[in-house]
């Protein structure tokens, strides 16, 4: 491997190490209470270390909510699609569950963890990259109305609606509230998906005539 080949390497693992302490502390500690020194203590560099590859705590934050929404959208794609708009809802919401269900921190950092992301530089680019896996679904939803079901909402609103129902579900899920059934993990999961089908059968009976 050449000298230029393995120093790339090195930066690129750096750059994640930093992340992952940096996605760690702000999980723990919270965002306001964490700070680069707070990282570098974690990692056992200087402060200035960080600062080779991030401009702040902020630009921190905001490459993780960048990774985090590229993998997630990532997730939501079947390469093999069902043929009805429907069943591809299903799919989606199964895979949005499962999503949340393996990266339970990701998840956190994204949707529940309070954050000051309107005060950041970058805000606009984070909000962009949110609005792009609400878009997956809102295609979706528009796919479903024109088979007969949610025609009566706006678009927006019934997108929302579902994307509400899969959220609570696994933010249920990462707080710890649904330990109250006594499921084991493949049973939690299993749960959250039988009651997404509900929801599901729930559309399905308001088709249009």
């Amino acid at each position: 491997m050449a000298i230029s080949d393995r120093k790339e390497r090195e930066k690129e693992e750096m750059k994640i190490k930093i992340l992952e302490a940096a996605k760690k502390l702000f999980l723990e500690k919270g965002f306001e209470k964490t700070s680069i020194r707070n990282i570098a203590d974690l990692i056992e560099y200087s402060p200035g270390t960080i600062y080779l590859y991030f401009k702040d705590k902020n630009d921190l934050l905001f490459h993780l909510h960048q990774v985090a929404f590229q993998n997630l959208i990532v997730a939501l794609i079947n390469p093999n699609p069902a043929e009805m708009a429907i069943d591809r809802l299903e799919d989606m919401g199964n895979r949005y569950i499962a999503f949340a269900y393996e990266n339970p921190e990701m998840y956190d950092l994204m949707f529940v963890m309070e954050a000051p992301i309107d005060c950041l530089d970058n805000a606009d680019e984070i909000w962009d990259d949110g609005m792009k896996a609400f878009d997956l679904l809102k295609f979706l939803v528009m796919d479903c109305q024109k088979e007969g079901y949610l025609g009566e909402h706006e678009l927006e609103d019934a997108s929302l609606m579902v994307w509400s129902f899969v959220h609570g579900l696994v933010t249920l899920k990462c707080r710890k509230r649904l330990q109250m059934f006594g499921d084991d993990e493949a049973g939690t999961l299993e749960r959250m998906m039988k009651s997404y089908r509900v929801f599901v059968d729930t559309i399905i009976g308001t088709k249009e005539k």
